[in-house]
């Protein structure tokens, strides 16, 4: 990066320096990206050894938050929910530096995102409500797709990261705390969440009645039923590979908040509702840290399923 003067950080900068706060799926894979654009990286994960294989890309390994957020231009927190990224920020408040940008990519609920907008403020951090679209392989080619919302005077400091991290970046409104960028990414999550219980309840009752799964999306290929997604979902089922791209545990949270803010907005979602119980079920028989599409395994008894396996194993 040039030498150049950013409007929000007031300060001379010869190279972007970045702390990701949180190095699972999606985090590490960020973490690579933003190394790779010649950034400089400090990465923070609650276990270490999840984040310690990064520094094979050129990504520092802090011990904590603070380590890894002291002077950084832009903090990026990709975490697990709302609080698992305040109790983050409140460990590394000693070293924040008044002015920094925070890029905050957690899928947090319109109430998490409350939270998160007060510590900003007590704190002189300029945040950007930045939660991403995509999963495992998108984000590892760096092609997530970056929901913003956030001052304008953020947007410079930030292009360099949401560039390494994504194929574009939809600016959607100038202030975290109106949640604008939160909301769209819930209404997104909703439609994905919802069609991968689609796939899943179709594939079970497949199995279930005596049909070959082939053979429905045989039927349903090139027509108005058909989408890659449904193709992708299935296809991970009969595969018999669940190795996760977006996991059943995170998919369960992020239901809930849906509902939540459906139930704050007096909108009845009853179809999230029902597919929150889905993936509660499919946690229970042990099915928390696999693909989302694990939500097939709540169609049967656990006992069941544990023996038989997914439909293609």
């Amino acid at each position: 990066m040039e030498r150049t003067r950013s409007p929000s950080l007031g300060r001379m900068t010869q190279t972007t320096s970045v702390a990701v706060l949180g190095t699972g799926i999606m985090g590490a894979a960020m973490a690579r990206n933003l190394a790779r654009a010649g950034l400089a990286v400090r990465a923070w994960n609650r276990t270490r050894a999840k984040a310690e294989p990064l520094a094979a890309d050129g990504v520092r390994v802090a011990d904590t938050p603070a380590e890894a957020v002291a002077d950084a231009d832009v903090v990026l927190t990709i975490l697990h929910d709302g609080p698992a990224v305040l109790a983050a920020l409140e460990q590394a408040a000693p070293a924040l530096r008044p002015g920094a940008v925070w890029a905050q990519a957690t899928t947090a609920g319109l109430e998490g995102l409350g939270a998160l907008t007060a510590f900003a403020a007590d704190h002189g951090l300029v945040l950007v409500d930045a939660p991403v679209l995509g999963t495992r392989q998108p984000a590892e080619n760096g092609q997530l797709v970056v929901l913003a919302a956030g001052p304008e005077t953020a947007r410079t400091p930030l292009e360099p990261v949401f560039g390494a991290v994504g194929a574009r970046t939809l600016w959607v409104g100038d202030s975290a705390a109106e949640g604008a960028a939160s909301r769209l990414k819930l209404v997104i999550n909703s439609w994905a969440l919802a069609v991968t219980h689609g796939v899943a309840e179709a594939v079970a009752l497949a199995r279930g009645l005596g049909v070959d799964p082939r053979g429905f999306l045989d039927a349903v290929a090139g027509g108005p039923l058909d989408m890659p997604y449904l193709g992708f979902k299935a296809g991970q089922l009969l595969g018999g590979d669940l190795t996760p791209s977006f996991a059943t545990r995170t998919a369960e949270k992020d239901a809930r908040l849906i509902v939540a803010a459906g139930e704050q907005a007096g909108v009845r979602l009853d179809v999230a509702a029902a597919g929150a119980e889905r993936f509660r079920r499919a946690i229970a028989q042990g099915h928390g840290d696999q693909d989302m599409a694990a939500s097939y395994f709540a169609s049967f008894d656990g006992e069941r399923e544990s023996a038989d396996g997914p439909p293609g194993a």
